[in-house]
């Protein structure tokens, strides 16, 4: 970064920082308010909280002295309260780069993310960690993957399903790649939410439940989200084949979005059956009776 640049990073991160001071309370940390010349906190009261010098911060304000450092940034980020997408913006201008992944355990997700998982009408989607424990998801994935809510919520993890349920690893039309691609995408997941610790405890888990997860995890290979479709065997349905899709959840480095959408309009009237309880009963019987005549003709 050119000495310009620089000067002008600087200024947009001292900017940034002096609006954010100005908005604190001095009372709410125990500050004397008295007579100020501006509202919020003193530039030598954010100093103080961040335990660096006044001088210091005074210049990172100014653009002045060079980059300030990781650490430092995050000193000044929780000297101002700042949130985690706040504290990326100061790391984007201050570093321009964003900060270290800190990996947080699964909490309830919002309404607002349960309202757009229940939106897909036939699509199986479900919100996964970067353990990939599910949290959430909607009625069609309990219907066509597995039924979640009657798992205690320590068995909802999809590796676990893969690796050690008969029943879903039965499911698969090609479990060895389906295998393949989970350890090798929760490998990546994993280290992007920076989940160190969690992951070595579900990996020795694994290890010692499953020689082929152990042959996988020493294969070190890595994945990302393809486009190949996924075939399943329901015991209901039959054949079903769907699509694939993996997306971000906006502020929650550690969550993600996955969407199974039916590959054909006939895999949609099949989920949809399943779904509506007033087709069920319809769409069922004529599997059953094609079947009768699929058994017929065999004879």
């Amino acid at each position: 970064m050119s000495q310009d640049q620089h000067a002008r990073t600087g200024n947009r991160l001292g900017t940034y920082l002096r609006d954010r001071r100005r908005r604190l309370d001095p009372a709410a940390f125990g500050f004397v308010v008295g007579r100020r010349r501006t509202p919020g906190l003193r530039r030598e009261e954010v100093a103080q909280r961040a335990n660096i010098s006044p001088t210091w911060y005074t210049w990172i304000e100014q653009g002045r002295g060079g980059a300030p450092s990781a650490d430092v940034l995050n000193r000044i980020a929780a000297a101002l309260m700042l949130t985690d997408i706040e504290r990326e913006h100061v790391y984007l201008l201050g570093l321009g780069r964003p900060p270290e992944v800190r990996y947080r355990p699964a909490e309830d997700v919002t309404p607002r993310l349960q309202r757009l998982l229940d939106a897909f009408e036939v699509s199986p989607a479900l919100i996964k960690t970067a353990t990939w424990d599910v949290v959430a998801w909607k009625r069609a994935a309990a219907a066509v993957l597995t039924d979640y809510g009657a798992l205690p919520p320590g068995q909802r993890n999809i590796l676990r399903l893969i690796f050690c349920d008969p029943r879903v690893r039965a499911a698969q039309y090609d479990w060895e790649s389906v295998a393949r691609f989970v350890v090798g995408a929760f490998r990546v997941d994993a280290a992007r939410a920076g989940a160190v610790s969690e992951v070595g405890q579900l990996v020795d888990e694994l290890r010692a439940r499953s020689p082929e997860f152990a042959a996988l995890w020493r294969d070190n290979n890595i994945q990302v989200h393809g486009e190949k479709p996924k075939r399943l065997r329901h015991p209901i349905l039959g054949p079903i084949s769907l699509e694939y899709s993996a997306f971000a959840v906006d502020g929650r480095t550690d969550l993600s979005m996955v969407v199974y959408n039916p590959l054909t309009r006939a895999d949609a009237d099949l989920i949809r059956s399943l779904v509506t309880p007033q087709t069920a009963a319809v769409t069922v019987s004529r599997r059953g009776k094609a079947s009768e005549r699929s058994a017929a003709k065999a004879r």
